[in-house]
């Protein structure tokens, strides 16, 4: 037997699920969300790479013009503050998933680890075919299972460290071949690590269910499929409660997102945080508990507490008393925040 099964592999090594604690199964420490068009020298009309201040951050927040440095997280001293924010607000471990395409940055993660004492674990794969790396074009899916497999069990983006953990693999609506191919890949190499699966998924209210089905005929495990982003593709019970039972895992990951305004797709009114708790009491009442996380997502620089935002501390400081006053128990709240990210995060 492996000696990782039965733990969490964190970017500083194997530890038991037990010392996680409170965990935030979806957030980026570090991270360059620019399209990669905008990355370049010469940025397109509307685009500006003025530095992210308390002057402009509300309208980099509600899509007045795009704001390079606002999608970009590099600071590690603004990062490793609000890192220790969360811990003092109550929180035990984060999960990273800045995967390929994102500018993933594994020594960074260890040392924000080494130097917080915070847990972090790290994702392996690719995300949406935009920004995928070119390679990726070009390799068979027996290629990408290597590569996944290699960056949970041996290092990834060339260094030794290793991820916990494979996505947010990405998809959109419509789903592309390269995504598929990709994900072919991902369901591969969990079956070759044990480890569990985030989907990023296309922001389009079937396509979770798709995804879901795509994994089912495939044999993945489905209580070990994250689908990321539920807040804001799925607003009608029945397509919930259909995907739900799937025996998928359901992730509400933008908390802390309180304005409708939604900049990735401006059709898309994003509820606010108490809406997110309500749909979450939905799904405790149908008995869907062992299913629900909730994280927040932090992907831009205006969603940190340098920046106006509110921070990776928002839901222990803010959510889970928030949670308490609608009628959940501390048992309830310690389940979806501490048990499923224990169980989900151990390698089998």
């Amino acid at each position: 037997m492996s000696d990782r099964h039965g733990k969490v592999q964190t970017v500083t090594g194997l530890v038991e699920p037990g010392t996680l604690g409170a965990t935030l199964m979806h957030e980026h420490l570090f991270i360059d969300l620019n399209p990669p068009a905008f990355r370049g020298d010469t940025l397109p009309e509307g685009v500006t790479d003025d530095p992210l201040d308390m002057c402009n951050c509300f309208r980099a927040r509600y899509g007045q013009g795009h704001f390079t440095d606002n999608y970009r997280i590099d600071d590690f001293a603004v990062v490793r503050d609000e890192v220790q924010e969360m811990a003092r607000a109550g929180g035990g471990a984060i999960v990273d998933l800045t995967v390929g395409g994102l500018g993933p940055r594994p020594l960074l993660l260890r040392r924000m680890a080494e130097e917080t004492g915070v847990p972090i674990v790290m994702g392996a794969g690719h995300y949406v075919e935009e920004y995928q790396l070119a390679e990726t074009a070009g390799m068979s899916v027996e290629q990408l299972v290597a590569q996944i497999t290699d960056q949970v069990l041996v290092g990834a983006w060339g260094t030794d460290v290793k991820a916990g953990i494979i996505g947010e693999i990405g998809c959109q609506s419509p789903w592309t071949e390269r995504e598929k191919k990709v994900m072919e890949a991902a369901i591969e190499a969990q079956a070759a690590t044990g480890a569990a699966l985030n989907v990023h998924p296309g922001r389009e209210a079937d396509q979770p269910q798709e995804v879901a089905d795509f994994v089912a005929a495939r044999g993945g495990p489905m209580d070990r499929l994250i689908l990321s982003h539920i807040d804001r593709t799925i607003f009608d019970e029945d397509t919930l409660f259909r995907l739900a039972d799937t025996g998928a895992v359901i992730e509400y990951d933008l908390f802390g997102w309180e304005t409708s305004y939604y900049w990735p797709n401006p059709d898309i009114d994003l509820p606010n945080d108490a809406t997110r708790i309500q749909w979450l009491r939905k799904l405790v009442e149908r008995g869907h508990i062992d299913q629900i996380l909730i994280s927040h997502d932090v992907c831009t620089k205006g969603r940190l507490e340098r920046f106006g935002g509110h921070g990776f501390q928002h839901i222990f400081a803010n959510v889970v008393p928030l949670m308490l006053r609608r009628g959940f128990d501390q048992a309830q709240v310690d389940h979806i925040l501490v048990t499923n990210p224990a169980r989900l995060l151990t390698l089998r």
